[in-house]
C-alpha cells in the first residue's frame, strides 16, 4: 500500500535557494541572523543579504559562470552561508566538502564534480592546495577568513568589489544548487544533484511540522557540509528568521557553555550528542533551561536513550527525524508539538511525501500491513540523480519515481515510522557515511592483506563502528598495523575501529561479499 502524509500538500517552491531562504532577509534588518558561538561576533539579516550579493558579484567578476561548481571546504563559520548563497546567486552549484578530507579524498571529489573554484579557511589551505594540484583545473582558491599573507583572496576582499550584482537566470527544477557526496545504499561516494526546487520545497515541507521564527535560537554544531546541517541548521532557520549560533566543531564544554550563554531554544543533533546530554556529568554544571526542543537525526537513536535525555533536560521528549542526502534530505519528523510520540519513532510523513514498504521476502510485493519492509519514498524532494552515474541513479530511483532507501521500516496504526534494520551496506559512524567498499579497496592495497571485508558493528553506547575482517597475506600482520594503515589515508571518521582476522571472506558465486555471514559469530582467528 501507499502511505500518504496526513498533512495538506505543499506546492513546489520554484525559487532559487538563495531567494527561497533570504527573500525576506533585508526586511528583517538588524535582527541577528548568525552569531559566532565562541566570540559573539554577529551578522544581521540585512548584512547577510548584502554580503552574499557582494560575494556573488565578485565571483562573477572573477570568472564564475552559470553551471560552474564551487567546492566549499570549511568547518562551520558565520561566513559559510555567505559563501554558499553567494555562489548559488552567481549561478554555481556548491559541492560541500568534509573539512577533514585528506588531499586525495578532496581531489577525487574535485575531479568528479568538475569543480573549478575552492572556498576554504586558512588553517585548511595546505590540504586545499594539495587537492587542487592533484585534481587540476582549479582556477582560484578563496578563503573565508582574513587571508593574511597567504596569497589568496578572502571573502572580505570580495566584499569590497564594485562589480554590479549579477542576475543569473535559474531554472529551479533543473539547475543544481547543492552537490553533496553520498554513498547511497552502498559503493563509493557519488555526487547527489539537488536542484533549487528540491531543497527549497523540502524546506516548505518541513515548516508545518517544525515551525521556527524570530526569537528562536538554534545552535549549529553539526556540520553545514552535511545535508542535515545544511537544511536544519542553516537553510531552515534562516528562511524563517531565527538566529543561528555557529560552532566550528563539537566540544562538550564549549557546546554546553554556548547553550547557556546564548539561551539556545532548539537543538538539532545526532545520537552521540544525545548520549552526552543524557549521561555526562558536565551537563549538571550548566543552565540549559532555555531549551524547548531537541531533535536527533543522521543515525538511529535508541528510545530509552531519548527518554533519558528528555528527562534530564526536563523536556516532554527528544524527537527524531528521518531522511537521506538523496531526499534533500527530509521525509519524516516528529512534529515539535507532538509530545505523545511513541518512543523510538522517526516521525510521520512530511507533506507531499509518499511511502511504500517492500516485502523483504519478495521485493516485487508490498509488505503486509503491520510487517516490516524496505522503505521507499516518492515526493518533490527526490534528487535529480547522481552526477555522471545514470546506472547508479536507475538503481536508486525506480521507473515510478520511488527511491529505494535500503532501510527497513515498520509503521504503527497511527502512521508513526520506526526504522528497525538496514538492507543497505552503508555504515553510519556518528552520523557520517562510511562506505565499506571504499575501505575494502584501500585495505587490499596493503601488501600484508590477501582479502578484506568491512561491516558496521555496534559498541556499548549504540554507536555503529567500521570493523574490518582481514585475511592475512603476512602472518605477522597485527590489528594495530591494519588500523594505522587506514588511519593514515582517510578522514578520521572513516577509520577502522575494530579488526578481526579470518580464514576467508564469505562471497556469493558472483563475488559479492556476504556481509550477513560476517555477522554470525564466530569466524575470527587470533
Amino acid at each position: 500500500m501507499v502511505f500518504k502524509s496526513a498533512y495538506e500538500d505543499v506546492g513546489v517552491v520554484d525559487e532559487p535557494i538563495h531567494d527561497a531562504v533570504l527573500g525576506g532577509a533585508a526586511a528583517r534588518g538588524s535582527a541577528p541572523a548568525l552569531v559566532d558561538g565562541e566570540t559573539g561576533m554577529t551578522i544581521t539579516y540585512a548584512q547577510l543579504d548584502r554580503f552574499h550579493r557582494k560575494v556573488a558579484a565578485a565571483l562573477v567578476e572573477a570568472g564564475v559562470r552559470k553551471g560552474d561548481v564551487v567546492a566549499l571546504h570549511s568547518p562551520n563559520t558565520v561566513a559559510y552561508p555567505v559563501a554558499f548563497y553567494g555562489a548559488t546567486r552567481a549561478g554555481a552549484a556548491v559541492t560541500t566538502v568534509h573539512p577533514l578530507a585528506t588531499p586525495e579524498e578532496f581531489a577525487r571529489q574535485l575531479r568528479d564534480a568538475a569543480a573549478a573554484w575552492i572556498v576554504t579557511v586558512t588553517p585548511l589551505l595546505p590540504a586545499a592546495r594539495a587537492a587542487a594540484e592533484l585534481a587540476g583545473g582549479i582556477r582560484e582558491i578563496f578563503v573565508c577568513d582574513p587571508a593574511g599573507d597567504s596569497g589568496h583572496r578572502s571573502l572580505l576582499d570580495l566584499l569590497a568589489t564594485d562589480a554590479p550584482e549579477p542576475h543569473i537566470p535559474v531554472d529551479p527544477a533543473d539547475d543544481v544548487a547543492a552537490l553533496p557526496y553520498s554513498s547511497g545504499t552502498t559503493g563509493v561516494p557519488k555526487g547527489v544533484m539537488l536542484t533549487h526546487r528540491n531543497i527549497a520545497t523540502n524546506l516548505a515541507q518541513l515548516e508545518p511540522l517544525v515551525p521556527t521564527g524570530p526569537g528562536d535560537r538554534i545552535l549549529a554544531v553539526l556540520p553545514f557540509f552535511h545535508i542535515y546541517g545544511l537544511t536544519a541548521l542553516m537553510n531552515a532557520p534562516l528562511r524563517q528568521g531565527a538566529t543561528v549560533v555557529v560552532l566550528p566543531r563539537f566540544d562538550l564544554d564549549t557546546f554546553l557553555a554556548a547553550i547557556e550563554r546564548h539561551r539556545i531554544t532548539n537543538l538539532y543533533v545526532a545520537p552521540p550528542i544525545v548520549l552526552a546530554l543524557a549521561k555526562h556529568p558536565a551537563v549538571a554544571g550548566h543552565d540549559l533551561s532555555s531549551l524547548r526542543h531537541v531533535v536527533s537525526a543522521a543515525a538511529p537513536l535508541d528510545g530509552a536513550l531519548a527518554r533519558a535525555c528528555a528527562d534530564r533536560l526536563g523536556l516532554p521528549l527528544v524527537g527524531q527525524a528521518y531522511g537521506m542526502t538523496e531526499l534533500s534530505p527530509g521525509t519524516h519528523i516528529v512534529p515539535l508539538a507532538a509530545h505523545d510520540a511513541p518512543p523510538g519513532t522517526v516521525g510521520t510523513l512530511l507533506p507531499s511525501t509518499e511511502m511504500r514498504l517492500l516485502s523483504l521476502d519478495d521485493p516485487a510485493k508490498d509488505a503486509a500491513p503491520g510487517e516490516p519492509g524496505e522503505v521507499l519514498i516518492r515526493g518533490p524532494q527526490v534528487m535529480k540523480g547522481y552526477l555522471g552515474r545514470p546506472q547508479a541513479t536507475v538503481e536508486m530511483i525506480d521507473r515510478d519515481g520511488w527511491v529505494h532507501t535500503g532501510d527497513v521500516g515498520q509503521v504503527d496504526g497511527d502512521g508513526w515510522l520506526f526504522i528497525v534494520d538496514r538492507v543497505k551496506e552503508l555504515i553510519k559512524y556518528k552520523g557520517f557515511q562510511v562506505a565499506p567498499a571504499d575501505l575494502e579497496a584501500l585495505l587490499l592495497t596493503h601488501d600484508g592483506i590477501a582479502d578484506a571485508a568491512v561491516i558496521g558493528v555496534t559498541d556499548e553506547d549504540g554507536t555503529e563502528l567500521p570493523k574490518a575482517y582481514v585475511v592475512r597475506a603476512d602472518p605477522a600482520l597485527t590489528a594495530q598495523d591494519v588500523m594505522a594503515y587506514v588511519a593514515e589515508r582517510v578522514a578520521p571518521y572513516k577509520k577502522i575501529r575494530r579488526v578481526a582476522f579470518i580464514d576467508g571472506v564469505p562471497r556469493a558465486a558472483s563475488g559479492k561479499i556476504l556481509r550477513r555471514e560476517l555477522r554470525r559469530p564466530p569466524r575470527e582467528k587470533s
